[in-house]
Parts: structure tokens; C-alpha cells; sequence
């Protein structure tokens, strides 16, 4: 008997990109945190880092989270707005990065 594999919906397309910040690159400008701060946010070190998916602020480096679709063209905005080109949207399948400084 062939099992199917579960099928997430909308948690499925949320997955599909994934957002991390360079923080040696971080200019603290905070841009990112105004075009999405359910993604960004500006630590006590004046950086932005990422959130997970239940507002933690996740500070290891290269720490990813999930791009939610509904927030897909505000954290795009934030990766063409940096001016640290330190936000890199990379897809989850294959890891290569869709926008941001190293976007082909």
C-alpha cells in the first residue's frame, strides 16, 4: 500500500523561500523592519536579525526563517531596499538564493 506524503497547504508554499540577514554586513538602517516586521527586527546590538514563525528572535549566524507568503513582496522589498545587501531570499529545495545581493 503506497502511503502519500502529508500535505501542509498553505504552511507548504510558506516554506518554499526562506530569509536570512548577514549581520557583518548589517547596517542597522532598520529598512527591513519597516517593510516587514513580522520577519525583521532591529536587536539591542543595533542589527536586524530574523524571527521564526513565533516572533523569536533568532540571532545565530545564517539563521533562517520561513518567508510567509502574504509577506513575500515586503521581505523582497526589504533585500532590493538594503543598503548592507546583507538580506538573502534563498528557495528551501535547492538553497540557491532568488533575491538579494548573490540573486542571479
Amino acid at each position: 500500500m503506497q502511503q502519500e506524503a502529508p500535505t501542509s497547504g498553505a504552511g507548504e508554499a510558506e516554506a518554499s523561500l526562506e530569509v536570512w540577514i548577514d549581520q557583518d554586513l548589517c547596517t542597522g538602517d532598520g529598512i527591513c523592519v519597516q517593510y516587514a516586521p513580522e520577519v525583521f527586527e532591529l536587536d539591542i546590538d543595533g542589527l536586524a536579525y530574523v524571527k521564526s514563525a513565533e516572533d523569536e528572535l533568532l540571532q545565530d549566524p545564517g539563521a533562517t526563517t520561513p518567508v510567509p507568503l502574504t509577506l513575500l513582496q515586503d521581505v523582497v522589498d526589504s533585500a532590493k531596499e538594503c543598503p548592507g545587501d546583507c538580506i538573502h531570499v534563498r528557495r528551501v529545495s535547492d538553497r540557491v538564493e532568488v533575491y538579494g545581493p548573490d540573486a542571479e
